[in-house]
């Protein structure tokens, strides 16, 4: 078996899930489930690999000196993520906006630094809190706001069992702290359909 793409620990993990799986009373060596603790196991280092990767070096591996002022926006970036509560998944949009202050970055850099963040045992406040200050201590922008949507699995498949919900949360700094530069950015994102 090839694990050369897995972090170090794959075997303990898959060992922890076939324990697991056990104790809630399943059969690990019927014919479906014996190679379920280490499918499981795989699939929880893709869904943690933020945790090995370093959302600034993105950023400024794609750095470039540019005198554009205005506002930066990459909207409807998919996010992916899972509740540090009941390690159950949330999905939904990130929009994220920046305004320059000499320095531009990759547009796709921003997507990642999103991906690196959500890839770890999260809840969303936080998640839209270290997007906004991993790109304000990286590009020192006049400004940065990050607004995330989402549905929580949490919220839908137990507990108050409501499907409908979305959780909006935001986060800004600099020129957003106004409040004519949020509802540019705001009227920015809301202009198109952006249903999930």
């Amino acid at each position: 078996m090839d694990t050369s793409e897995f972090r170090e620990g794959l075997d303990d993990l898959a060992s922890h899930y076939k324990s697991i799986i056990n104790l809630l009373g399943e059969d690990t060596e019927r014919e479906g489930l014996q190679k379920t603790p280490m499918r499981v196991a795989k699939a929880m280092q893709v869904l943690t690999r933020g945790y090995s990767q370093d959302p600034q070096k993105v950023l400024t591996d794609a750095l470039f000196k540019e005198d554009y002022s205005q506002m930066v926006v990459v909207k409807d970036i998919d996010v992916f993520s899972l509740c540090e509560h009941h390690m159950l998944p949330f999905y939904g949009k990130a929009h994220v906006a920046y305004i320059p202050n000499g320095y531009i970055t990759g547009l796709s850099k921003i997507a990642r630094v999103v991906d690196i963040f959500s890839h770890r045992l999260q809840v969303q406040e936080r998640l839209t809190q270290q997007i906004r200050e991993c790109i304000e201590q990286t590009l020192h922008p006049l400004g940065v706001m990050v607004v995330i949507e989402a549905k929580h699995m949490c919220m839908q498949m137990r507990g108050v069992e409501k499907q409908s919900s979305i959780t909006m949360t935001s986060d800004f700094s600099g020129a957003f702290e106004q409040a004519k530069t949020r509802q540019e950015f705001m009227n920015l994102i809301n202009s198109d359909s952006h249903k999930f």
